[in-house]
């Protein structure tokens, strides 16, 4: 076998781990898991339970990337005892429930089918009374898809500041807390509105360190950042001057407080995690090892800038290669979590994207060595990749196009790099969303 070939495999091999971490996160087996009804009573995975016939009704609420698969699942589980109920998706990520209206809606910049859909939520939950029972499903991409603009904020506003934050390079902790001070409902705010019902929050966390009042922005969790968190943010990352002048009058005044623990506001509210990135990057070690390699979870905290995250990774790789450590060869390195890119350029791409190209330049030449870097819900950016794999030949296979790859990533263009190149890697939507996956296999 030649090299390519014996790469061919290689990324082969890793492409068959990373969907198989994706479908041991399926939101909808997860939940069918961790969630059971016997004789009225539900179970919450042991973790909790509730006598179901003493409430009047029972209302389903969800949003998030993977709130469809969640809804057919808690459909199935609850059958007729649901009441009636909503949930807010991705475009391209909805389609028909038996008993809960599917509204598509923007992401990851909001848009007005998503603030419909929010004042929807926030008409039911104010019509629930204390023996009423909310189930909500949350997943990644709630910021932006439950969308309800505090205090005379315009839509035009919310849009402007989601673009410059996320092509800011900060991180999802810091624009969750501005997006939590400029909205009605996070941060704690829609919580307010079911009271005095009771509410069960079921969370797949696309968060690191499953931190529940940063998933979604925290819709019915106790905050602890302030208003005061707002201005430094936008101002660190030089995005303030380009506000409005009512949003800076808005954020300067200090408005939009969240919902803190002293309030006790948020009482009612049970929370529970049904999935994250750790079992993803466990059920990848598992298939990793039957194929023989000798698996490792280096870290499910990854963040920082895509680009240099992406160099350390390549430098553990090649300590792998060269030296045997941190683990013998044939060897598979797991990463999981969310890293950042700074936009300087006006190409296409992702953080998965930018990550392995970065990987394919400091991996170019050497032998045996693949890396992949998948989002986790099927698209990487705005794009319609998961992400890429790349190997040694990544580099060499662009020039013979007239591709450079330096100009690419400097240009911020990783989609169209790859995309000539025949190395992105495309799932669709995956019923999940637990932030990303990078595979380093080394044989």
């Amino acid at each position: 076998m030649n090299e390519e070939s014996s790469q061919e495999t290689l990324r082969n091999k890793a492409e068959k781990i990373f969907r198989y971490a994706l479908s041991s996160v399926d939101a909808k087996k997860l939940l069918k898991e961790k969630i059971t009804v016997k004789n009225s009573i539900l179970n919450v995975d042991n973790f909790f339970e509730i006598e179901l016939d003493k409430f009047n009704k029972i209302i389903v609420l969800g949003s998030g990337k993977a709130s469809v698969p969640m809804a057919y699942a808690i459909e199935d589980i609850l059958k007729d005892r649901i009441s009636y109920g909503l949930v807010v998706t991705k475009y391209g990520y909805g389609s028909r429930l038996s008993k809960l209206e599917v509204v598509e809606a923007g992401h990851p910049v909001p848009d007005k089918k998503g603030v419909e859909a929010t004042e929807k939520i926030i008409e039911i939950l104010k019509k629930c009374g204390k023996d009423d029972l909310v189930i909500y499903l949350l997943s990644g991409g709630t910021s932006a898809l439950l969308c309800a603009p505090e205090d005379k904020i315009s839509l035009k506003d919310k849009q402007k500041i989601t673009e410059l934050l996320l092509n800011s390079g900060a991180n999802i902790k810091e624009i969750n807390t501005v997006r939590k001070h400029l909205s009605k409902v996070k941060g704690g705010k829609l919580g307010r509105y079911a009271h005095p019902a009771r509410v069960i929050n079921l969370i797949l966390s696309d968060t690191i360190g499953d931190d529940i009042s940063i998933t979604g922005s925290g819709p019915f969790v106790y905050d602890k950042t302030g208003s005061s968190d707002v201005e430094f943010i936008l101002k660190k990352y030089n995005i303030f001057d380009k506000l409005s002048d009512y949003m800076k009058k808005f954020i300067e005044e200090r408005k939009g407080e969240t919902v803190k623990p002293e309030s006790k506001a948020l009482n009612n509210c049970k929370h529970y995690v049904i999935g994250n990135n750790t079992i993803a990057l466990e059920n990848a070690g598992i298939k990793a090892e039957e194929y023989g390699f000798n698996s490792m979870i280096l870290t499910s905290l990854m963040e920082g800038e895509a680009r240099e995250v992406a160099k350390i990774t390549a430098g553990i790789a090649k300590e792998i290669l060269f030296y045997n450590r941190p683990v013998k060869k044939p060897a598979c390195v797991l990463c999981g979590g969310e890293t950042t890119v700074t936009i300087r350029g006006s190409g296409k791409g992702g953080r998965c994207q930018e990550f392995a190209l970065v990987s394919a330049l400091e991996i170019s030449g050497l032998k045996n060595v693949v890396v992949l870097c998948g989002g986790t819900d099927g698209t990487d950016g705005p794009t319609d990749a998961a992400g890429a794999i790349v190997d040694s030949f990544t580099v060499e296979r662009g020039l013979k196009k007239g591709l450079v790859a330096e100009k690419h990533l400097k240009n911020n263009d990783s989609y169209n790099f790859f995309s000539r190149t025949g190395e992105l890697i495309f799932t669709g939507p995956t019923n999940t969303n637990i932030m990303d996956i990078v595979i380093i296999l080394v044989s």
